[in-house]
């Protein structure tokens, strides 16, 4: 049996990682660390954990076997620095870090301690994104050339509760603070367009539209193009303003594959999967494109085998990290050109 720490008790570990783990044979969760007390016993009583700490070095010492960090993305680096001291395997939330930098030093403490470094990329473990890797290898559809991943949606509004009278909903709040949609949604969808298409990306740029007119750095709704070393072309579309201040919230969420022998659609709103090739049109089954259960059945499975098999690797985190970062960059740095026009 796996004995699972968990830092981090927000509304992802709830929602995702801790029933994913307690669900999970082979893994039990040991101890939880939060520095928000109330949030802290909110999840022992809902999880059963016998373990909580606000103390770092206390959580380490409490007889656990494998960390989750589920903590903001500002604290990372510390507490993956803190894993590779007290000797134990990390999977790490995304983003990876704040910078490249701290990437980097986070992933050589851990490869000089001898462990592995795992980035939480769920989308990856989704029945569907699977299916396109199956595809995508088989050349159901010919060569990729091109891929087209849209996710705009409002994280969850910018007023509580949608009220503006409430105040700034925090979370999206801080999301947009740490880097904005590309770095908090988008790395997800870069992950995917190099795991699928099985190349690098060696070319970036970023455009962004600024919404919100004042507050932040980052554009709230941006676009990633990427060309890969085969000479295929991605396109990112993320958006934390799709409807952000509207009481009746809408997203829209879709992949497109094309090649030069047919293409691939999914999309979350319609409900359709198919690959649509010169053979005709399969209709595939549609699943969610998130799986928190699915990552730790492949995350057991690693520990106890010892191969990776699917899991995201902190060279994984960094890489989508650096990119997203580029892109967002490369959009900030178009409007101060046009601003000085």
């Amino acid at each position: 049996m796996i004995r699972v720490g968990v830092i981090g008790c927000g509304v992802v570990a709830s929602y995702g990682h801790l029933p994913a783990i307690q669900d999970t044979p082979g893994l039990r969760i040991e101890s939880l660390m939060d520095v928000d007390v109330a949030r802290l016993i909110e999840m022992q009583t809902r999880f059963g954990v016998d373990k909580i700490f606000t103390d770092l070095d206390l959580f380490f010492q409490s007889g656990i076997d494998l960390v989750v960090i589920a903590s903001p993305a500002p604290v990372h680096f510390d507490h993956v620095q803190a894993a590779a001291r007290y000797k134990k395997p990390v999977l790490c939330e995304k983003p990876l870090a704040m910078n490249e930098q701290q990437a980097g030093e986070m992933i050589r403490a851990m490869h000089q301690a001898g462990l592995p470094l795992y980035v939480g990329f769920t989308y990856r473990f989704s029945p569907v994104a699977l299916e396109i890797h199956r595809l995508v290898r088989e050349n159901r559809i010919g060569q990729v050339r091109s891929l087209r991943l849209c996710y705009v949606w409002d994280c969850h509004g910018k007023y509580n509760d949608r009220d503006p009278t409430k105040g700034l909903y925090l979370r999206r709040h801080e999301r947009m603070l740490e880097g904005g949609p590309m770095v908090d949604c988008g790395v997800h969808q870069i992950d995917l367009a190099r795991w699928w298409t099985g190349s690098e990306i060696i070319r970036v740029t970023g455009l962004g539209a600024w919404v919100e007119m004042e507050g932040y750095d980052a554009p709230d709704h941006i676009y990633l193009h990427a060309d890969h070393e085969n000479g295929c072309h991605t396109q990112v579309e993320i958006s934390f303003t799709y409807g952000h201040t509207s009481k009746d919230p809408r997203c829209e969420f879709w992949y497109e594959l094309i090649g030069t022998e047919g293409l691939i659609r999914y999309n979350r709103q319609q409900r359709i999967f198919e690959c649509v090739s010169s053979e005709g049109t399969e209709k595939r089954e549609w699943t969610e494109e998130k799986n928190f259960h699915g990552m730790y059945r492949e995350l057991e499975q690693t520990l106890r085998t010892g191969r990776s098999g699917n899991m995201p690797s902190g060279s994984d985190g960094l890489t989508a990290t650096r990119l997203a970062r580029l892109a967002t960059e490369s959009a900030v740095a178009w409007r101060k050109q046009d601003a000085s026009i």
